[in-house]
C-alpha cells in the first residue's frame, strides 16, 4: 500500500480530513488528489474589462482547487443543526455541534481571529417575522469574508503541505477494491490505500454517481433548489444584517404549499458568476475588509423541488432551467422586480437608470421565459412577505438574477461513521448529498478521521 489513507478531494471536507488525520498521528501517510489547481493558482480569468463573462476553463476556479466551491464564498460558517445539512441523523445533534464548534476553533487558529460570531439567540427580530408568516432559523455563524476566509486556506495548507502528499490538477477517474484496501487510477498512475475517503464536492456530483454504481453503493435521489440572487441597497436589510449578518428566512406559500427561503445573504457584498458543469449560474459573495465592500446586499431565494418515482435526476432539472438561461442570455440574466411585476423585459437602459448599481454584468431580459410559472410565483411572493420585515426589498428597483441553482448530489447510503456498504471507504462533504454547507462538510472530514484514527 503506498498510503494509509487517501483523500480525493480538497474541498472543507478533505481538508479537515487531512488535518485531523496528521494531528493525531503524524505518522500516517495521507495522499490527497484534486482536480483543481492549487490554492495560489486559483484565479478566474474574468476581469470585467478584457473578459467579461465565463470562458468554461477546463478547470473551474471558482468551483474547484484547495478549499473547494468554498474558498471564493464569504466565508459563513453556520454552527447550526437547522439547515446545512443532515449530519446529526448520523453523528446526533451534540456530536454534530460539538463538531462544528471544534471547526470553528481552527479556523480561528489559521487566520480567523477577531472575525465575529453572530446569533439569532433573543433577537426581537423573530418574532417580527412569525408576525408576517415567516420563519426564522436558529443558527450561529462565524462570518469569515472572502478574504479572510482566503488567509485560512492559505495557511492550513502551509500547516498541511509538508504531513500530507497533495496532487493537484490529477483528477481521479476510478476507484477500485483491491485486496486490503481500495486503489484510485488518475490519467497516468495508480495509488493505493488501505482506506478511502471520498469528499468531491457539488461539482462532483456525476463522478460520484458513475462510482456509486461501480461500487454498487445504495445512493437515492436528492433534491434540487431553483430561484435568483436577490441585489438592493444595503440599507434596506441592515437592520437585519447588522444584528445577524446570516438570516435564514423560510416563507410557505400559500397558494402551492411551496417552501421558499433565503439563502447565501451577502451584507454589502456582490454578485458573481460562477461554472458548474459547463453551466453558468450565479452566486455571491462578501469581503470583512470594509474597503472591500459595496453598498448592496445580495441574497439568494430558492425553492427545493422533491421528485417522485419515475423521474429521478433532480440535477438533470435544474441543469436544464440553467442552460435555458444562458441559451437567452449568454450566462446570467437579471431583471428589475418592477419589470418582471409588469410582464415586460428589462432593458440596458432601464437597468442603468436604476437606483442600483449592479455589481455584476448580466444579460438584461426576462426571468419568465425562464424559471416555470410555480417557482416564480413562489419567488414573488416571497418579496412580498419580506418587504413587510424589510421595507424597500419589493421596490421596482431590486435585482433579480437567474438563475440560482443549488445542486445536490445523491445521498450516498453510509453508516454512523460515514462509512459506506464497503469497509474502509467513507463519503462526506456536499458530495455525499448529506452536507450542504462549509461547517457541515468541515465537520464530517473530522468525524471520519477520528473514526479511521481509532482503528489504526
Amino acid at each position: 500500500m503506498n498510503y494509509d489513507v487517501i483523500i480525493v478531494g480538497a474541498g472543507p471536507g478533505g481538508i479537515f480530513s487531512a488535518y485531523e488525520l496528521t494531528k493525531s498521528n503524524s505518522k500516517v501517510r495521507v495522499a490527497v488528489f484534486e482536480a483543481g489547481h492549487r490554492l495560489d493558482k486559483r484565479h478566474c480569468p474574468i476581469d470585467g474589462d478584457k473578459i467579461k463573462s465565463c470562458i468554461k476553463c477546463k478547470s473551474c476556479s471558482i468551483m474547484s482547487g484547495f478549499g473547494g466551491a468554498g474558498a471564493f464564498s464569504d466565508g459563513k460558517y453556520n454552527i447550526t443543526n437547522d439547515f446545512g445539512g443532515t449530519l446529526f441523523e448520523y453523528v446526533g445533534k451534540e456530536r454534530a455541534l460539538e463538531l462544528m464548534n471544534y471547526v470553528d476553533g481552527i479556523n480561528l487558529a489559521f487566520g480567523g481571529e477577531g472575525t465575529k460570531l453572530y446569533s439569532t439567540a433573543g433577537t426581537k427580530f423573530k418574532r417580527e417575522c412569525i408576525r408576517h408568516d415567516l420563519h426564522l432559523l436558529d443558527a450561529s455563524v462565524r462570518h469569515l469574508g472572502t478574504d479572510v476566509n482566503y488567509v485560512v486556506l492559505e495557511n492550513l495548507y502551509n500547516h498541511l503541505k509538508s504531513k500530507v502528499d497533495f496532487f493537484f490538477d490529477t483528477p481521479v477517474e476510478t476507484v477500485e477494491i483491491v485486496d486490503g484496501g481500495y486503489a484510485v487510477r488518475t490519467k497516468h498512475e495508480s495509488y493505493t490505500a488501505k482506506r478511502c475517503i471520498i469528499s468531491v464536492g457539488r461539482i462532483g456530483s456525476k463522478w460520484m454517481e458513475r462510482v456509486s454504481r461501480e461500487l454498487a453503493i445504495p445512493t437515492r435521489s436528492n433534491r434540487v433548489d431553483i430561484g435568483v440572487r436577490v441585489e438592493l441597497p444595503s440599507e434596506v436589510f441592515s437592520h437585519i444584517t447588522d444584528e445577524l449578518y446570516e438570516s435564514k428566512i423560510v416563507y410557505k406559500t400559500p397558494k402551492y404549499g411551496d417552501k421558499v427561503r433565503t439563502f447565501c445573504m451577502n451584507p454589502r457584498g456582490e454578485v458573481v458568476s460562477e461554472n458548474t458543469n459547463g453551466i453558468i449560474t450565479v452566486n455571491g459573495h462578501s469581503y470583512e475588509d470594509p474597503k472591500r465592500q459595496t453598498q448592496n446586499t445580495n441574497f439568494a431565494l430558492l425553492v427545493a423541488k422533491h421528485f417522485s418515482e419515475p423521474f429521478k435526476d433532480s440535477n438533470g432539472y435544474g441543469e436544464s432551467i440553467a442552460r435555458l438561461s444562458n441559451m437567452l442570455g449568454g450566462g446570467v440574466i437579471v431583471q428589475r422586480f418592477g419589470d418582471l411585476i409588469r410582464g415586460q423585459r428589462s432593458t440596458p437602459k432601464r437597468i442603468e437608470e436604476a437606483f442600483i448599481t449592479p455589481t455584476l454584468k448580466a444579460t438584461p431580459g426576462d426571468l419568465s421565459l425562464v424559471l416555470p410559472k410555480r417557482i416564480l410565483d413562489g419567488i414573488i411572493e416571497m418579496i412580498y412577505a419580506l418587504d413587510k420585515v424589510a421595507p424597500g426589498t419589493a421596490n421596482d428597483d431590486t435585482l433579480l438574477y437567474g438563475v440560482e441553482v443549488k445542486f445536490y448530489n445523491m445521498e450516498v447510503e453510509v453508516n454512523e461513521s460515514l462509512e459506506s456498504c464497503h469497509e474502509g471507504l467513507y463519503v462526506i462533504g456536499d458530495g455525499s448529498g448529506i452536507t450542504h454547507s462549509l461547517s457541515h462538510a468541515s465537520a464530517s472530514g473530522v468525524h471520519v478521521a477520528r473514526d479511521i484514527i481509532s482503528k489504526l
